[in-house]
């Protein structure tokens, strides 16, 4: 260490879950996605209650996964220090993924949010994950994808998903940001209570899906 340089020196990462999808061209199986859903919120959870901060730019491509299977939560250059559980910058953050409130909020004289806006974040990337579609994939502009938000009914997930799966991303969008659940409410969720001590190789999956990355490289 020199008087003008710090070097940190950090684990390597396989991939994230955006290039993920994009290179292996298919939707994640739900019993990643329940893994994926438990270390997220997990990690959103104590950075909220640890810290005292909330992340703003929740989605896939700030989720990694190694060839361990080991899922981490990234990329803290816009988080920000909750002032009485509040956040008050409303342009921080990636807009595809923003939350209604954050977009157009409730009380213009108090545009400040909680926690709950990263929940909807959270919802946005799973259908992106369990589908492998963004959910405004039509959408040219990010104008476009914030009146969506703003005026059409949440995305959800059809009926060849599981009822748990349907009711956690139910939960994570609801508009009203005021019965949109905080982090404790989730973890209590029954997909989230289940995919914690549900036995899944990740690894092996994630092996599978490196082999099929390659394949799709050369085709």
């Amino acid at each position: 260490i020199t008087k003008s340089e710090v070097w940190i020196c950090m684990e390597l990462m396989s991939t994230c879950l955006d290039k993920l999808l994009k290179r292996t061209r298919q939707p994640i199986p739900e019993q990643i996605l329940g893994k994926i859903v438990v270390a997220t919120v997990n990690a959103l959870h104590y950075l909220k209650e640890r810290h005292g901060v909330i992340h703003r730019d929740v989605k896939p491509s700030n989720i990694l996964l190694d060839d361990r299977g080991n899922i981490k939560l990234c990329d803290f250059g816009i988080s920000g220090r909750l002032v009485d559980s509040k956040a008050k910058t409303r342009s921080a953050g990636c807009a595809a993924y923003m939350a209604p409130e954050r977009i157009e909020p409730p009380d213009p004289t108090k545009p400040d949010y909680d926690i709950r806006a990263d929940v909807w974040s959270l919802g946005i990337s799973l259908v992106e994950l369990a589908t492998g579609e963004f959910p405004y994939k039509n959408c040219k502009t990010d104008f476009e994808v914030l009146t969506k938000v703003l005026q059409d009914d949440p995305p959800q997930l059809g009926s060849e998903f599981s009822d748990e799966l349907r009711s956690l991303v139910k939960d994570c969008l609801t508009k009203d940001c005021k019965k949109r659940p905080k982090y404790r409410r989730l973890l209590e969720h029954p997909l989230i209570k289940k995919s914690e001590t549900e036995q899944v190789d990740i690894a092996a999956w994630f092996a599978e899906m490196t082999k099929l990355m390659e394949i799709n490289r050369h085709s």
